[in-house]
């Protein structure tokens, strides 16, 4: 396929569906569970998400889910917000970053609220965003990048049958500014 040209015109669903979960793109409002999801998960995740490091304001996640909204119709990244559709509760966000439209390839990012964490959410999620890259992005490459010591992250990436690539070794820092390797998990079109 070679990629595409202008991504802006593809049309793509701004929600797709789990066993489970429900997965969307953010809306305006959304900022406020964005943010208790966040608040409570502080702990869990400052060690491995760079903008963790401070609990935003209610004000700043709806900024950022705003953000996210805006990004999705450029087709610059597609944030996405996992919600269980048993209740409506955000369980989680994950994504697609660091697009590449020539490929096309994407990045998959995830993060699971502290009190969901051991219930598969983020496991069906990627599995569910992989399908998604792959059969309606026309995804060639898929990546999963970690901390080398974020177990529960390159676990994921495991399960969800990603292959690892390599270790870039001393390649990012951390919060802390301490050097880090990072593991580089990948599956192609057709894995």
């Amino acid at each position: 396929m070679g990629g595409h040209a202008n991504p802006i015109l593809l049309d793509i669903p701004d929600h797709f569906e789990t066993e489970r979960l429900l997965i969307r793109i953010p809306r305006p409002g959304d900022g406020q569970a964005m943010h208790a999801a966040v608040r409570e998960s502080h702990e869990h995740l400052k060690p491995w998400m760079p903008w963790a490091q401070k609990v935003q304001s209610v004000e700043e996640s709806e900024t950022v889910c705003r953000r996210s909204s805006g990004q999705f119709i450029l087709r610059e990244q597609f944030q996405l917000l996992l919600f269980r559709k048993s209740d409506g509760y955000l369980v989680g966000s994950s994504g697609l970053h660091n697009i590449d439209w020539s490929v096309p390839k994407f990045e998959i990012g995830y993060w699971v609220r502290a009190d969901c964490e051991g219930q598969g959410y983020v496991t069906e999620a990627v599995n569910g965003i992989t399908r998604f890259a792959f059969d309606v992005l026309q995804a060639e490459r898929i990546e999963i990048r970690c901390d080398s010591r974020n177990e529960h992250s390159a676990a994921v990436a495991r399960r969800t049958g990603y292959t690892l690539d390599g270790c870039f070794r001393r390649d990012a820092r951390t919060f802390d500014a301490t050097l880090r390797d990072t593991l580089v998990f990948s599956k192609l079109r057709g894995e």
